[in-house]
């Protein structure tokens, strides 16, 4: 019966130093994943600025100069 306790403490040791290692990788992925989605909103709105100067200048290109 001792044998039996004794090995499901161990079980449950190695299970709680299991779990504690998992929650800090996902603890870490989590930080990341919001680095990253911070960073496509950043480039999101770049590249929405630079549509946006790109359709100015076509616009401004295709209109007569004021002296026509």
């Amino acid at each position: 019966m001792e044998n039996l306790i004794k090995k499901l403490e161990e079980q449950v040791t190695f299970l709680q130093h299991e779990i504690a290692q998992m929650s800090g990788e996902l603890y870490s992925q989590q930080k990341e994943i919001i680095s990253l989605k911070k960073e496509i909103l950043n480039f999101k709105k770049r590249i929405d600025e630079l549509d946006n100067g790109v359709e100015s200048n076509l616009l401004k290109e295709d209109k007569k100069p004021p002296h026509y």
